[in-house]
C-alpha cells in the first residue's frame, strides 16, 4: 500500500511524514501527478495562507488533479479549508469539494484558535475507537462552518466543523500529527479505509 503526501509550500509536511512513519507507513512526499494518481491514500496537509497556496497549486495543475482523485484523500488544517468552495482569507477561490465558504473567527474570540479542544458529534469510520469529547490540537484563524458534510464539531466561542467528509474526501481542521494517541488513531483509521 502506498501513501503519498502532496508536496507544496505547506508548513507541516515533515511532522505528518514523521507521524505516518511512527505508524509503520513509508509515505512519499511528492508533487508528481502520476505518483499521486497511483497512490492508495493521499494526504493533503497544510499550514499557510489560502490564496498563495491556491496559486501554487494552480501553477502546477495540482488543483485540477486533487478534485479528480478517487482514492481516500485526507486534508489537514489548511488542506481542509482549501477543499471548500472559497475562503474569506484574501477572498481565495478554493477547490470546491465541500460546498461552503471558509470564515474568519470574529468578535471577542482569541485568534488564532490555538491549543487543545474537544471534538464531538463523531460520525465517520476515521473516528472509530475515538471517544466523544476527545482532545485534539488546533492552530487556525479561519474555520469551516458546520454543514451537511460535517463529521465532527468543536467549539471556539461558537461551533465549527472539526472534520468534514464528501465522497472519498475526508478532512480535519486539527492536526492529528500533533494530537497524541487520539491523532494517531485517526491517522491509523484513515490508512485502514
Amino acid at each position: 500500500m502506498k501513501t503519498v503526501i502532496i508536496q507544496y509550500n505547506a508548513g507541516n509536511i515533515r511532522s505528518v511524514d514523521f507521524a505516518l512513519r511512527r505508524l509503520g507507513e513509508e509515505p512519499e512526499i511528492t508533487g508528481d501527478h502520476e505518483k499521486i494518481r497511483q497512490a492508495d491514500k493521499v494526504i493533503f496537509p497544510g499550514v499557510g495562507e489560502a490564496k498563495s497556496t491556491m496559486e501554487y497549486l494552480e501553477a502546477r495543475g495540482l488543483d485540477r488533479l486533487i478534485v479528480q482523485l478517487s482514492q481516500p484523500v485526507l486534508g489537514i488544517c489548511l488542506g481542509m479549508q482549501l477543499m471548500c468552495e472559497d475562503s474569506e482569507e484574501r477572498n481565495a477561490s478554493c477547490l470546491g469539494i465541500i460546498p461552503v465558504r471558509v470564515k474568519r473567527f470574529r468578535g471577542d474570540m482569541k485568534v488564532p484558535h490555538m491549543g487543545w479542544s474537544r471534538i464531538t458529534g463523531l460520525k465517520s469510520p476515521i473516528f472509530e475507537g475515538v471517544p466523544e469529547g476527545s482532545f485534539v490540537y488546533f492552530v487556525h484563524s479561519y474555520f469551516v462552518p458546520e454543514n451537511a458534510c460535517s463529521i465532527a464539531e468543536s467549539w471556539h466561542g461558537m461551533g465549527f466543523s472539526a472534520a468534514v467528509k464528501r465522497e472519498n474526501f475526508y478532512a480535519v481542521q486539527f492536526h492529528p500529527e500533533k494530537s497524541g494517541t487520539t491523532g494517531e488513531r485517526i491517522l491509523k483509521n484513515f490508512l485502514a479505509l
